[in-house]
């Protein structure tokens, strides 16, 4: 069920000392403000400098003097976050972000070791991944969206506002008296998910006022669902080694190869097929039946080949 801005705030208990991620917009500038009011002395901000755009000067620039306001220490990673060829501009920005908060943990920064960090999406964002995975055919893993609470690279990671109408942390904030800064960006609508923000919300929320916990609700039977997928993965894994082994991949169910194989590519190359890719490797797995029959195919950013008995991996 969605909560009050405040609700959340008094649910959130993450270990401290905590660092918020600090865009400069409504949504960071109001989780920054509760939590350094909850624990003074506590906090810390990250605010990471894309290289983007012209206005991301202005933004450190507000989040300096934010900072500086709340009497919170501030940490301004510079990173070059431009799109590889075939990447979305939005996932180099996220993994960019990503990376920039991973030095924390790395020890790469001058302040004190944090034990948390906090993300400010809100139930709005949740609804936005939900229909952008939708747009492009996601299975369970990307239905799942964000998840509320996740550990990497040795930290705590949180959203604590999740559960938030966008609306009501905007209203929060306001109240405060505290300002925040627009990013242009936000209503360019060449990007989906703006236009899923500018579209489909108001017509979602005049038609179904309840869609975004009905929506987080969906999420988290999908989130489920990737879990038993995974820990089945990791079982049948124990069967097909890895890489896997072709003979033992036949005796599983199609179902069962195409899990394994995502499996495989994601926690080993870092890579995830396309639906197409996928379904030509698992018609290929079944047609190898004679020592001769050769593989390789497409995948991601390289080629699954056979190697012998078994599929093997290798870079474009």
């Amino acid at each position: 069920m969605t909560q009050s801005f405040d609700a959340a705030i008094q649910a959130f208990a993450p270990a401290l000392p905590l660092a918020v991620g600090l865009s400069g917009g409504a949504d960071s500038t109001a989780l920054l403000v509760a939590c350094a009011r909850r624990w003074p002395g506590q906090v810390q901000a990250v605010h990471v400098h894309h290289g983007l755009q012209a206005a991301a000067d202005g933004f450190e620039r507000h989040c300096a003097s934010l900072c500086q306001t709340l009497d919170v220490p501030l940490t301004v990673r510079r990173l070059d976050a431009r799109a590889a060829p075939g990447q979305s501009p939005e996932d180099a920005a996220r993994q960019a972000r990503y990376k920039a908060f991973d030095g924390l943990a790395l020890g790469q920064q001058a302040l004190p070791a944090i034990q948390s960090i906090a993300l400010a999406q809100h139930a709005d964002d949740q609804v936005e991944t939900v229909l952008l995975a939708l747009s492009r055919g996601a299975g369970v893993a990307g239905l799942a969206a964000m998840p509320a609470q996740w550990e990497r690279a040795g930290l705590q990671w949180h959203r604590p506002l999740l559960q938030v109408a966008g609306a009501d942390v905007r209203a929060w904030v306001q109240a405060q008296g505290h300002a925040w800064i627009e990013d242009p960006t936000n209503t360019d609508t060449r990007f989906t998910r703006n236009r899923i923000r500018a579209q489909l919300l108001p017509v979602l929320d005049a038609a179904f006022p309840a869609f975004r916990d009905t929506f987080a609700r969906s999420a988290s039977h999908a989130a489920q669902a990737a879990q038993l997928l995974e820990e089945l993965a990791r079982e049948d894994v124990q069967l097909t080694g890895m890489p896997p082994e072709i003979k033992i991949l036949q005796r599983l169910s199609r179902a069962r190869q195409a899990n394994v194989l995502r499996h495989w590519l994601r926690t080993s190359h870092q890579t995830t097929p396309a639906a197409a890719q996928l379904a030509e490797l698992l018609d290929q797995i079944q047609a190898c039946t004679t020592r001769g029959h050769g593989i390789r195919i497409k995948v991601g950013r390289g080629f699954v080949v056979r190697q012998g008995p078994t599929l093997d991996w290798c870079d474009a």
